[in-house]
C-alpha cells in the first residue's frame, strides 16, 4: 500500500505541489501529512492523487486542481474562469493600503476584480474603507462574491466594463487595477499556466496597453482631488505606463518593483 512519502516520490512533481494535492485528496492539513508521512493510504485516494498528478504534469495549474490559492494570507477559491492570484499582485494591495490611512470615510475601487483578491484583501485590512469591485464577467463576480462571503469581507460588487459598471456619481480615494496587459502576440500566452487561464483576463487582444490607457484616461472622472491610481503591468511596461500617467495629469508618478526586482506596479496622484 502506498504512503504519502512514496506517492510524493513517484508523482514526478515538486514536493510542495505533490503535498498540496495530497492535502486535498486526503482532506488533511499539511501538519497531519508531515506527522503521518509513512502511514498507508487507501488505494482509492492514491489513485485519485495519481490522476491529479498526471493532470499537473500535463500543465493544469495546481490552483485549478485544488480549487483555491493563497493570497495575502487568505485562501481564495479560484476556477478556470478567473485569473489565478499571483504573489506579484500583493504589491498592488500594499500600495493601495499605503494610500489609504486607516480611517472612516475613505473608498477604493478595484477595476477587473476577477477572484476578488485585491478588493477582499483591502477590505479585510481596512474594514472602515468602502470597497467597490467591478468585472465584466458575471462568472468572475459570482466567484468574487463567494470569496468575500467566506472571508467575511465587506465589498460591493458591480458588473460592467471598467468604469461603465459604476453609477454616474461618486468618486474614490484610490483606484487599483490588474488589467489584461499581455500583448496578443506574446508567446508566453501559449506556455505554462497561462494556457489554462481566461484569455480575456490576460491580454487585451492588442499591444497589451489598451486597457491601461482606458483606465488612466477615465480615472480623473472617478478620483477625488489628491486620489491615487495604482496599476499592475508587465515588467517592460513601467516606463510607458508612467508616461501615460504624466500625460493624464498625474503627479508623484512612481514605479515599484516586485520580489524579483522587476517593475510591476506604477501609480500617481491627481
Amino acid at each position: 500500500m502506498q504512503t504519502a512519502q512514496s506517492l510524493t516520490s513517484m508523482s514526478g512533481l515538486p514536493r510542495l505541489e505533490a503535498r498540496m494535492l495530497l492535502e486535498m485528496v486526503l482532506c488533511k492539513p499539511r501538519e497531519w501529512l508531515l506527522a503521518h508521512d509513512t502511514d498507508p493510504i487507501a488505494p482509492e485516494a492514491a489513485a485519485q492523487f495519481l490522476t491529479l498528478a498526471a493532470q499537473r504534469r500535463q500543465g493544469t495549474p495546481v490552483a485549478h486542481l485544488v480549487g483555491h490559492r493563497e493570497f495575502m494570507g487568505h485562501r481564495l477559491s479560484v476556477s478556470a474562469e478567473v485569473l489565478i492570484p499571483r504573489p506579484e499582485t500583493e504589491l498592488l494591495v500594499e500600495m493601495a493600503l499605503q494610500s489609504l490611512p486607516d480611517g472612516a470615510g475613505l473608498s477604493l475601487l478595484d477595476l477587473g476584480t476577477g477572484s476578488g483578491a485585491v478588493a477582499i484583501s483591502v477590505a479585510l485590512a481596512r474594514p472602515t474603507v468602502r470597497v467597490v469591485a467591478t468585472d465584466l464577467s458575471e462568472t468572475a463576480l459570482a466567484l468574487a462574491q463567494k470569496n468575500a462571503q467566506q472571508l467575511e469581507a465587506r465589498v460591493q460588487f458591480s458588473q460592467g466594463s471598467w468604469y461603465e459598471a459604476l453609477p454616474a456619481e461618486g468618486r474614490f480615494d484610490v483606484i487599483v487595477s490588474n488589467p489584461p496587459y499581455i500583448a496578443h502576440s506574446d508567446p508566453h500566452l501559449s506556455r505554462g499556466d497561462l494556457r489554462f487561464e481566461p484569455v480575456g483576463a490576460l491580454t487585451d487582444g492588442a499591444d497589451g496597453l489598451s486597457a491601461l490607457r482606458h483606465i488612466i484616461a477615465g480615472a480623473s472622472q472617478h478620483l477625488i482631488a489628491g486620489g491615487w491610481l495604482w496599476l499592475e503591468h508587465g515588467y517592460a511596461q513601467g516606463e510607458e505606463v508612467a508616461h501615460l500617467l504624466l500625460r493624464a495629469g498625474f503627479n508623484a508618478v512612481q514605479t515599484k518593483q516586485d520580489l524579483a526586482g522587476l517593475p510591476r506596479i506604477t501609480g500617481g496622484s491627481l
